[in-house]
């Protein structure tokens, strides 16, 4: 009966030990941890909010929570470790290339909601099984309440403010994703490849006096219409162009609405419309055509359109399509050389794996003159997401 007893004793030290994973940061053991990372040794990072998270050394199953959080996986070729979406990125399925990309991405469990600052489904995520999960949008508290309510490692990811490309904040939440996911050289390739485009559009336009310019129609949190701006609009930043809104304040990364008066007084020479508003722009010109027929950029023609790109986060590749695009109208002897259209595709291909152009411009219209008195659109961004 003792060595019964004995045997019976050994079995369970072996077992209890199996529970326990080992950190490579300090060699110490961690606590126990969830059934999707037992057995794994950890290290530990530094998220975008400061935090120190210990999380497993290679990570095969995660989740993306909040805007942009599944376009920075993607950006990393890592959707084969995606293992739940939320039901944001279901509902609306279109203007974002990483979905058009992606569409199996689609077929995947709904781990919650989506949207900014919103919990998701924790029963939904555990029965996923993630290592990681990744969370853009999210206040400490949040992060630290999903990670301790379900055990599962939390890291926060940031875009930044983006007012232009190259924002540094979003390029060390690549390296941080990259490091986790085993995906480091390509998220060294992203970023090379984004300040590339930057230099090589930000060299080209140096030193050129520009006209003034002025978008409408910008998405934040939901569509908006003309009188929707951001005072850094980032194509309008790299391309070194005059943006009448630039020295209106801003309480929200840079948007701000105008008053029709103000953008009658500041009457720029070129007006661009954020696609993802056009709808609204195009049923509010129907209303008020005198206004819009008082604006020097609509009697001359010089209004565009363009992709949204602020949809569900920054999609930066549309952004960088879209200066691309921009600096042909405004620059056309500069950018003789250049096809934003092929230029677009050619950016989605590496970001995304995908051109797909073609769907975006089915969905809002794509580059081009708009009729404000004919047009119309297939799309526009969801007024409440």
């Amino acid at each position: 009966m003792r060595r019964l007893l004995g045997v019976l004793l050994m079995v369970l030290v072996v077992v209890a030990a199996g529970c326990v994973g080992t950190s490579t940061s300090g060699g110490s053991s961690s606590s126990p941890t969830p059934n999707a990372t037992k057995g794994l040794t950890y290290t530990t990072v530094t998220d975008a909010l400061g935090r120190s998270v210990k999380v497993p050394a290679n990570v095969t199953r995660v989740v993306a929570v909040g805007p942009g959080a599944l376009r920075i996986l993607v950006y990393l070729n890592a959707t084969e470790k995606v293992v739940g979406i939320e039901e944001f990125e279901k509902r609306f399925p279109y203007g974002r290339p990483y979905i058009l990309a992606h569409p199996e991405l689609l077929k995947l469990p709904v781990i919650g909601p989506g949207g900014p600052g919103k919990m998701p489904d924790l029963e939904a995520l555990l029965k996923v099984h993630p290592q990681v999960i990744f969370m853009v949008f999210v206040s400490r508290q949040m992060a630290d309440e999903v990670q301790e309510k379900t055990g599962i490692p939390v890291v926060v990811l940031s875009y930044g403010t983006l007012e232009n490309f190259t924002d540094r904040a979003f390029f060390n939440s690549l390296l941080l994703a990259g490091k986790i996911l085993g995906r480091e050289r390509r998220a060294k390739e992203v970023i090379r490849f984004i300040e590339s485009q930057q230099a090589y559009l930000e060299n080209l336009t140096k030193g050129l006096k520009s006209p003034t310019v002025y978008v409408g129609g910008v998405g934040f949190k939901g569509a908006h219409g003309i009188t929707s701006t951001f005072t850094d609009y980032a194509p309008f930043t790299v391309l070194h162009l005059n943006n009448v809104a630039s020295d209106l304040k801003s309480t929200n990364f840079g948007w701000v609405q105008v008053d029709k008066e103000w953008l009658l007084k500041a009457n720029p020479d070129y007006l661009f419309v954020d696609e993802g508003g056009l709808k609204i722009i195009l049923d509010d010109y129907k209303n008020n055509p005198d206004f819009y027929n008082s604006l020097r950029a609509v009697k001359e023609g010089h209004v565009y359109g363009v992709l949204p790109y602020n949809f569900y986060n920054t999609n930066i590749g549309i952004a960088m399509a879209d200066a691309y695009y921009i600096g042909k109208v405004i620059y056309p002897s500069r950018f003789k050389s250049i096809d934003p259209v092929k230029k677009a595709n050619e950016i989605f291909t590496f970001l995304v794996g995908k051109p797909v152009y073609g769907e975006l411009a089915k969905e809002f219209g794509g580059f081009g003159r708009v009729n404000l008195e004919n047009g119309n659109v297939s799309y526009g961004l969801p007024i409440s997401p």
